[in-house]
This record gives C-alpha cells, structure tokens and sequence, in this order.
C-alpha cells in the first residue's frame, strides 16, 4: 500500500487543478484507474468500488481517487448544508487503508463545477496518464453534469480510455449510501451505521471544563462539543469506546442537553469506565456502538444515579461482548 503523499485538502484556483493532478501523476511506465467522488464515510459501498478499481488495476496500472474536502451540494446550491460523517483527513486515511495507490484531495469550487467535460476528461488522461475511470451507474462529471456514461464512453473511444460501471453494493434490499448513513445516525441507530460503515461510527473534540455535575453524582464525564455541520447520533445515552492519549477505555456516553438540570447546551458527556485521570484539553474520540435509551427527563438526582448505574452496567456488557466477537 502506497504512503499518503500531500493528504491535506487543496485549493482550486489559478490553474492548482492541472498542478494537483500533476502532482499525483504515475511513476513512469505506469497508467492510471481513476475514480471521483465525495466519499464521505467511506464506508462499505465505497469500499466495494474501490476493491472493484483495484482488481481492474492490476499491477499496470495505479488506482487514484479525486475527492473533496467539502460536499459539491454545497457549492451548486450555497443555500444547502450537508452534515459530514467524517473529516477529509480521515477520508484521506480510509481510502488508502482501502487500497488505493494515490488521494487527491480538493475543495469543490465553482471553477470545478464549470469545467467543461471535454476539457475535464483531457486533463485525466494528459495529467494523470489516464486509461480507466471506475464510475457508480448515477456518475457524471463536468459543467451541468454533462459528462454522463454515454459521453464518457464515446469520450473514452476517442482519448483511449475504457469506462466501468460498478452496481451499487445492496445491503437488505436498498443500496449503501452516504445518505442512509446519516439517516441512522440521526435516528440513534448506531448500530445500524456500523453495519453500513463496516466499522463503529466515531467522531472526536477536545476535552472541556463543564459543570462538573457528573462528578458531584459520582459519574465524572469527558465533555466535547459537537464540531458544527457533521453528523452528530440523536440524543441519547450509548455504549462508547473512549480513546485518549493513544489508550482505549469502555465508556458511557450521553449526548443532549441534559433535561433534569433544565439546561439547553447541547453536549457530548462521556463517563470513562474504570478511570479517573485529568484530561481536560486532551484530545477525545468516542466510538458508538449502541444506544442504550433516549434523553429523559427525571423526576430526582436518586432516580438519575439509578439509571445512571444501568446504564453504565449495560454500556460494559454491550462491549465486552462487542470486543469477544471482534476478536472471535
């Protein structure tokens, strides 16, 4: 597997498409496999076209990936926000984990979004010495999406190179998307989202000092605040793996704004099983990997220790068994 060459996202301007494609071009004596897309999650859908992409590479040819740090949607349409699942430098790391021989990593900007087909494809093929391009049967690139798998099979006859269309990978009965993702998140359904991920959901943030009510209930918590617009799970309390200073822990998360406080902050608590160090300005990262109950509301402080003592009792059992079956 190749190591990451210039992961962190680039800017379009002043002809940096042309040099960034440059930049990733083969070593000489090799073509390209080439794939684009946003690839947010990167999650087994994603993972399924890129296994395709590399058994169509062999050993001539170098898979690349073009994607982007930010969301097309956003740029077409500047009204709209897609929420993120992961950040462009863990999407950068995914995809080589997958495989693939080199990432281009750009911000999507509407001097992209106007590049005509014709010019776009021929910089593929002059940059990136271009002879396949991997697509998802919806695949269309250039101004006003004009480059569609017709155009890109009379395209690929004429500059030499072929076109693969991949069928989306189903999961019961309905295709894995980045969308379907985000959906179970929003739903809770963390578990569900693992399922699609081939892995647990995770999001991380630096440790804040809070009210330190956890700790005066005898429940001290690891407090983050939700990065703006990426995909947060429904409030809640889950079961979490806890992972700081390089260490992972079996934790109880809630996420919400903790209704028998009647407080309205909206923040990510998480109660490190069997652990007491100071943390505050380290780097956390949770991992979800079930949700115990929604956000209640609670008539007392007793009757919260009580559920707060479940929970962490069912956050331990779900996993310790989580982890005997990864490693069965």
């Amino acid at each position: 597997m190749s190591t990451p060459e210039n992961p962190a996202p680039r800017a379009l301007g002043g002809g940096s498409f042309r040099q960034a494609l440059a930049d990733a071009a083969p070593p000489a004596g090799y073509g390209a496999v080439i794939t684009i897309g946003v690839f947010d999650g990167v999650h087994r859908g994603h993972r399924h076209l890129l296994d395709r992409m590399s058994a169509l590479a062999g050993s001539s040819l170098i898979p690349i990936v073009i994607t982007f740090s930010n969301h097309p949607a956003e740029v077409v349409n500047p009204d709209r926000t897609v929420n993120k699942i992961i950040t462009p430098e863990e999407k950068v790391q995914l995809l080589y984990d997958a495989g693939v021989g080199r990432v281009i990593c750009l911000e999507f900007t509407n001097e992209l979004a106007n590049l005509d087909a014709n010019e776009f494809t021929a910089l593929l093929v002059d940059c990136l010495k271009m002879k396949g391009i991997v697509t998802g049967p919806d695949f269309a690139l250039g101004r006003n999406r004009s480059g569609n798998l017709e155009y890109l099979h009379r395209r690929g006859a004429s500059l030499g190179f072929w076109v693969e269309t991949v069928p989306p990978l189903e999961l019961e009965g309905e295709a894995v998307r980045s969308r379907r993702v985000r959906n179970s998140l929003a739903d809770g359904n963390v578990d569900g989202a693992e399922y699609l991920l081939g892995r647990p959901y995770a999001t991380d943030g630096v440790v804040v000092h809070g009210a330190k009510m956890g700790r005066q209930l005898g429940f001290p918590t690891a407090n983050i605040i939700p990065t703006q617009n990426f995909v947060i799970p429904a409030d809640g309390v889950y079961a979490t793996y806890a992972t700081v200073n390089g260490v992972r822990h079996l934790a109880a998360t809630s996420i919400g704004v903790r209704p028998t406080f009647g407080l309205s902050q909206r923040l990510i608590e998480a109660h490190l099983l069997d652990f007491s160090d100071d943390i505050y300005d380290e780097n956390l990262r949770l991992e979800f990997v079930s949700r115990l109950r929604g956000q209640e509301t609670f008539d007392g402080i007793d009757a919260l220790i009580t559920q707060m003592n479940r929970d962490v009792d069912n956050a331990r059992r779900i996993l310790e068994e989580h982890d005997r079956l990864d490693n069965a």
